[in-house]
């Protein structure tokens, strides 16, 4: 039964999939710039564009170009950069490791964060500790990205670096394999930042979740037989209350991979939202399609995941 469920969730996945990258492709054709005279020049003669706009095949048929471009997908071709000339797979594929590292390492962070002080939270609910609790997360997700990852540099680098305690760096991105030791120190203020900002609403997330689910039937029943109450929150509860976390998680991941912009930008990690931003600017549209249908598929395999976990923690949903 599992299998069929996730069967149905995969070939979904697929018509998403194959739906934005129709839409990506339209979008190209309907953009008000033109590649050819962008990569021409200004002083570029009429001529000159239609040749690099036949270099480029742009003037076949739109159908043709298309299922032309379908075809390299289904093979694991993105394409080549109009500017650089480089494959988009081999661009992507460089910017990936400091953009999957830093999602990945500040998911960790901000799960256990938003998770546990939203647990603390609801199982003393109404108290000065899920005040402050809440007051916290409420700062926290009304604060900027920027704004987070600046004040962390100052006092944890700039800080720390004149009192002549220079414990963390301040930017760029040493790959895992290079020293995982000095991966993971650089990554700490970038963690710490992404985490923060995303930690907010997973505390407001789990605490609304546990308060729902400690009011049911089934959990009082249980503290009626005289289940102890740790097993009562963190075994009965919780799992319970960990769907609706588990589905923001799946989206947030998915949603992240495509680029983490201004964390990116702030600490000099590179990475797919440094390579987004840079196409955007040049008009590279090879680039800005690639990276649409790389978060595109991240976003489809996070939700298969999540259909997974759905299928762990309620065995009712694999009937769905």
């Amino acid at each position: 039964m599992l299998r069929r469920f996730l069967l149905r969730r995969a070939l979904l996945g697929v018509l998403v999939l194959w739906l934005v990258t129709l839409g990506t492709f339209l979008l190209f054709f309907v953009a008000p710039s033109d590649p050819a005279r962008t990569l021409a020049g200004r002083q570029a003669t009429p001529e000159q564009v239609e040749l690099i706009r036949h270099n480029l095949g742009l003037d076949r048929p739109t159908l043709v170009q298309y299922l032309d471009y379908l075809n390299r997908l289904i093979h694991g071709d993105l394409g080549q950069s109009y500017f650089s000339g480089e494959s988009i797979g081999k661009i992507l594929s460089e910017d990936f490791p400091p953009t999957a590292s830093l999602v990945i390492g500040g998911a960790i962070l901000w799960v256990v964060i938003g998770v546990g002080a939203g647990v603390i939270s609801a199982t003393r609910a109404r108290s000065l500790l899920d005040r402050v609790v809440t007051f916290l997360a409420l700062a926290a997700v009304s604060m900027p990205t920027f704004v987070v990852g600046l004040l962390l540099l100052y006092f944890l680098f700039f800080q720390l670096s004149m009192a002549g305690a220079p414990v963390l760096p301040p930017d760029s991105y040493v790959a895992f394999t290079d020293s995982p030791g000095e991966w993971a120190r650089h990554l700490i203020l970038p963690w710490i930042t992404l985490a923060m900002v995303q930690a907010a609403s997973y505390v407001r997330l789990t605490r609304g979740s546990m308060l729902d689910t400690l009011g049911e039937d089934y959990i009082r029943t249980a503290r009626a037989k005289g289940v102890p109450e740790g097993q009562v929150i963190y075994r009965h509860g919780l799992r319970a209350a960990l769907t609706p976390v588990v589905t923001q998680l799946g989206v947030d991941v998915g949603t992240l991979i495509g680029g983490v912009v201004v964390t990116e930008s702030v600490f000099g990690l590179g990475g797919i939202g440094q390579a987004v931003v840079q196409a955007f600017v040049s008009g590279d549209l090879p680039v800005i399609m690639g990276v649409v249908v790389l978060a595109t598929t991240a976003v489809v395999l996070a939700n298969l995941l999540v259909d997974l976990a759905y299928g762990l923690l309620d065995p009712r949903i694999r009937l769905a």
